[in-house]
């Protein structure tokens, strides 16, 4: 039986499309172990928040990636409570009805909308902060698992050392030298 992919008359001319140089699948598996693990990393942080810092074998960030989350989803909470009180009440103010009774009897229409629409903000706010909260999470998983593989040695020095010069003509001259080794 005859090979597909082999003009007759000469062996094996054409490569299938599976076969690759050891070279390039050599890069591409070093490749995928670099990137893979930061894709990971980056995945598992945006299915569960501070799993990527887990899997990254950084423990100490988790209680801050929920301490962020976690304190300004309370914050958005409080201030939408907040807000549909204020909203509630102001819907009382104007129902004609008088069973409905207003939380905030002291209170005037416009002092009413003004809180209101403070509380909304607030929450508003709150909520754009949490999503950057969780998408810095994310992001700090990805970035960190990118360096797992980053090489800091013991070989690597720089050195500041005065520098000077006698030139021509009896010309003194100083600076500082700046020396950068990698061994």
């Amino acid at each position: 039986m005859e090979n597909i992919n082999t003009i007759p008359g000469k062996k094996d001319t054409l490569k299938s499309a599976s076969q690759k140089p050891d070279s390039l699948r050599a890069k591409r598996e070093v490749r995928k172990a670099i990137y893979g693990k930061a894709r990971t990393a980056a995945i598992l942080s945006a299915v569960v928040p501070g799993a990527g810092q887990a899997y990254n074998q950084q423990y100490w960030k988790m209680p801050l990636v929920y301490a962020a989350i976690g304190g300004l989803g309370y914050w958005a909470y409080n201030n939408n409570k907040r807000y549909k009180s204020y909203s509630n009440s102001l819907r009382a103010m104007y129902d004609d009805d008088p069973n409905t009774l207003s939380a905030y009897p002291l209170y005037t229409a416009d002092q009413i909308i003004v809180q209101k629409n403070q509380y909304k903000k607030s929450r508003d706010l709150a909520l754009i902060l949490c999503g950057v909260a969780y998408a810095l999470n994310v992001i700090d998983a990805n970035v960190s698992a990118h360096l797992k593989t980053f090489d800091v040695s013991d070989d690597l020095s720089l050195q500041f050392k005065p520098w000077y010069n006698l030139g021509y003509q009896n010309n003194f001259q100083t600076g500082l030298s700046i020396k950068l080794t990698f061994k």
